[in-house]
């Protein structure tokens, strides 16, 4: 290890770093932002950093972590999300990152040596002309330990004095970032399991039961056909699988064209598109043509491992709904009700009868009769409305 040099960091320095985080990173909502110019603040300082990154385990559905990447020259960090395979490969395994996960307080390589660990990420490294690397973990409360990196391009590397002037930002670093996560996963948990608008609201403040509000909205309820037969039949975990790849089915192209999914309930979903957009009635309507899509594809899937097609049923209507909190005084759900909802469940139940995968309303055909071929199918009585109701099926 070098000698230290303690001219080579700006001796009024130290603190002020430290002093900026704990004070002055309040309004910043974004951890990238945030490590941008942290490293931006210790370069001033005369720290000779060419690269930093943090590497953060997040609860996502989707995404295992999220490395944030900073480069000299850069006023922003790069931000890249890690999928849960990472873990079975070569990239991860044995990395600096890994080791750490494992345990390590702390991973340390000169990469200028000749003898030198081998790994994918040093050889990068290398070849970017880099000479010195570390890497800590940042620890969050319950025990959560993330990664943070630093890396330069000085000839000999980081001598004693950086080093300890970077390990002083650490306990900082990690109550700042693990404030940054809490807020970022309770959005990401409430986008997860109540939908991006409504986990909006609740964040703004809209937690008190009987809170909401009256929205004009096309309704879409799906129902999967025959799944008490599946799920009796089938083993568990093939049934999950089966649920797990119906609902994406109909998920992603409902979200694509700007509807918002509200519930699962078992095999089916309830979907609005805010007629606040012009287009909402249309876009659900080529939401389902792309769900169509994904289910006859998946049908083909099943079909070829010897299963039946799968088969499904969609109701459409158009109305006002009070959207807010519903429930208990200690268990809430963030829910669309009232009879718009109703007429769209009935009328998905009444695809069975009708032998239709998609009905809609006339309220609802009004609205699109004039861009999409529809198909009338007459005046039917629907369970709880006293006035038979005219239906027509959506086929392409």
């Amino acid at each position: 290890m070098n000698a230290p040099n303690t001219e080579s960091v700006t001796p009024q320095s130290d603190g002020e770093v430290v002093a900026w985080l704990t004070n002055e990173t309040r309004d910043q909502r974004f951890i990238d932002n945030i490590l941008a110019e942290l490293c931006i603040r210790l370069q001033g300082r005369r720290i000779p950093l060419k690269r930093a990154t943090m590497n953060l385990l997040i609860q996502h559905p989707q995404w295992l972590g999220a490395r944030i990447i900073w480069a000299d020259g850069k006023r922003e960090a790069e931000i890249t999300r890690v999928d849960y395979e990472v873990q079975q490969r070569s990239e991860y395994i044995g990395s600096p990152v890994y080791e750490i996960h494992q345990g390590a307080t702390e991973v340390r390589e000169r990469l200028e040596r000749a003898d030198g660990r081998k790994h994918a990420l040093y050889d990068e490294m290398r070849a970017q002309g880099l000479t010195d690397y570390v890497a800590w973990p940042l620890l969050h409360t319950l025990g959560k330990r993330h990664v943070v990196t630093f890396a330069t391009d000085r000839p000999g590397g980081f001598d004693d004095a950086h080093v300890a002037e970077l390990s002083k930002v650490l306990p900082v670093l990690a109550l700042v970032s693990e404030i940054r996560m809490k807020n970022r996963l309770a959005r990401t948990l409430l986008e997860t399991y109540v939908g991006s608008h409504a986990g909006e609201l609740i964040l703004a403040g809209a937690t008190r039961r009987g809170s909401g509000t009256t929205v004009r909205a096309a309704i879409m309820i799906c129902d999967l056909r025959d799944f008490t037969r599946i799920s009796d039949s089938w083993p568990r975990d093939d049934v999950i699988d089966l649920l797990n790849d119906y609902f994406d089915a109909m998920s992603e192209p409902i979200a694509r064209h700007g509807g918002e999914i509200l519930k699962f309930i078992g095999d089916g979903l309830l979907a609005i598109f805010p007629l606040s957009d012009p287009k909402a009635c249309a876009n659900l309507l080529r939401a389902v043509s792309e769900a169509r899509v994904a289910m006859a594809e998946l049908s083909e899937k099943n079909s070829m491992m010897g299963r039946a097609p799968m088969n499904y049923g969609i109701g459409v209507h158009v109305g006002d709904v009070m959207y807010g909190n519903i429930g208990s005084r200690s268990r809430l759900d963030f829910t669309v009700i009232g009879p718009a909802v109703n007429m769209a469940s009935r009328l998905e139940a009444l695809t069975k009868q009708l032998k239709k995968n998609v009905l809609l309303s006339r309220a609802f055909a009004d609205l699109v009769e004039h861009d999409f071929a529809l198909e009338h199918v007459g005046e039917h009585a629907v369970r709880g409305f006293s006035e038979p109701i005219e239906l027509f099926a959506y086929n392409s």
